[in-house]
């Protein structure tokens, strides 16, 4: 049971990662816009996070080197996972767990490229 739960969860956390930093940022936003305009003034301008939310918000795109990391990591992530995560997996369900992988990594990466690339910080 224990080993089930933990690859359930490892499954979570690799789906969260290739969705990256920014939906759970997004999130956070906007659930502090809905609760409390002190919180989301705070995440608008911190110093690491402000920046991405801002820019997403604004439609202005993101920065090319957070596109590209964002994409170097999720395809690090999820193409670990794919190829070499797996081996304890009913050969069965595994197919099904790739497609799954394959759809998310897709999708993903498909929302980053269509977003605006702004090539410098100012």
């Amino acid at each position: 049971m224990k080993r089930r739960i933990y690859i359930v969860l490892g499954f979570v956390f690799v789906t969260l990662a290739s969705v990256g930093v920014f939906l759970p940022l997004l999130l956070a936003a906007w659930f502090f816009a809905g609760s409390s305009e002190k919180f989301h003034k705070w995440l608008l301008n911190h110093r690491i996070f402000g920046e991405y939310i801002r820019n997403y918000k604004e439609k202005k795109g993101m920065l090319l080197r957070h596109k590209i990391q964002s994409l170097a990591l999720l395809w690090t992530g999820i193409g670990y996972t794919f190829f070499f995560a797996m081996k304890d997996i009913d050969p069965n369900k595994l197919f099904y767990i790739r497609i799954f992988l394959a759809v998310v990594l897709i999708a993903v990466t498909t929302h980053l490229l269509m977003l605006k690339t702004v090539k410098n910080d100012k």
